[in-house]
């Protein structure tokens, strides 16, 4: 049953005023988060040092929030405003993203790296477990030599958990058994623990099990979308080392918690120019689906 809307047109207006909003900040890309990281994902990498490639994805281990402890949420996010707008629903999660590394210009490691950042739309939506907000924001990182990745990042807020509500419709990855490549992963405490603090994540759903389940209303401990996208990239890095990736996209399907192992999927298409990837849950469900596109075809073309 389709709810009523909570936002009304004055708010919804205010928020969407946010549209076109930028701010340019700057990090440089230090060696220990990259050393931290990897042995999170229990890899055996050299010491990384000057010149080294940051790998895909690992670029969310920089240009972190830093709220003071004052400003942070009842959920433990910065409180709202600021440069995202301040949107009144509860719930927030990372729903996917789409990335463009450029070839030949990689972000490495003692690099001196400029972010601008930029709302591209606020779209609100009432569906059948209520209002959805979606934010997209854009991000274009710029080393010395000039552009070197482009992401947009989907976020969605939603309304609170309702009783009886109905968990999402599962479905069945699109390359059900056709895996190339699969990897488990058991989502422990530790490893939550070390990927909120590796990415300065304060959001209480992934480390406090009261409030997840009390407040929010979820099963247990979420495991972070952006881990899982992290995690499908490292499959591919595994199986294809010297493969750089050009581009990736991911959608998040369903949520992961740690009440139990999941594991992350991989197939190559048939003339090598993409990897389809996944991951699934317990039961075979699917819960996030990518694709990744290799350099190597690019510069082929």
């Amino acid at each position: 049953m389709t709810q009523t809307p909570t936002l009304d047109a004055a708010t919804l207006a205010h928020l969407q005023s946010w549209q076109g909003r930028s701010e340019t900040t700057r990090d440089t890309l230090t060696a220990a988060p990259v050393r931290a990281l990897a042995a999170t994902l229990d890899r055996d990498d050299p010491q990384p040092g000057p010149g080294t490639t940051v790998p895909p994805l690992w670029h969310w281990l920089y240009f972190l929030p830093h709220a003071r402890q004052s400003e942070i949420g009842a959920d433990g996010h910065p409180r709202r405003g600021g440069f995202l707008p301040p949107v009144p629903l509860p719930r927030r999660m990372w729903a996917g993203g789409r990335f463009r590394w450029e070839v030949g210009n990689p972000l490495q490691v003692g690099q001196d790296v400029e972010r601008t950042s930029t709302i591209q739309s606020v779209k609100h939506k009432v569906g059948r477990t209520g209002e959805l907000l979606f934010v997209l924001v854009e991000h274009r990182f710029s080393n010395a030599q000039g552009l070197a990745l482009t992401e947009e990042h989907d976020i969605v807020y939603r309304s609170a958990a309702q009783p009886g509500d109905a968990p999402p419709q599962p479905q069945k990855p699109p390359l059900d058994g056709q895996a190339a490549w699969s990897r488990g992963i058991t989502p422990d405490d530790v490893l939550l623990f070390r990927y909120s603090a590796l990415t300065f994540n304060g959001h209480r759903i992934h480390y406090d099990r009261k409030y997840v389940t009390e407040v929010e209303g979820y099963p247990g401990l979420i495991v972070h979308g952006p881990l899982i996208a992290t995690l499908l990239l490292d499959l591919l890095r595994r199986q294809l080392p010297q493969a750089p990736v050009a581009r990736f996209e991911f959608r998040a399907v369903r949520p992961t918690f740690d009440l139990h192992p999941f594991s992350v999927h991989g197939k190559p298409s048939g003339d090598g120019r993409a990897v389809e990837l996944w991951a699934q849950d317990h039961e075979g469900w699917l819960t996030m689906q990518g694709m990744a596109t290799l350099a190597w075809m690019l510069l082929k073309q």
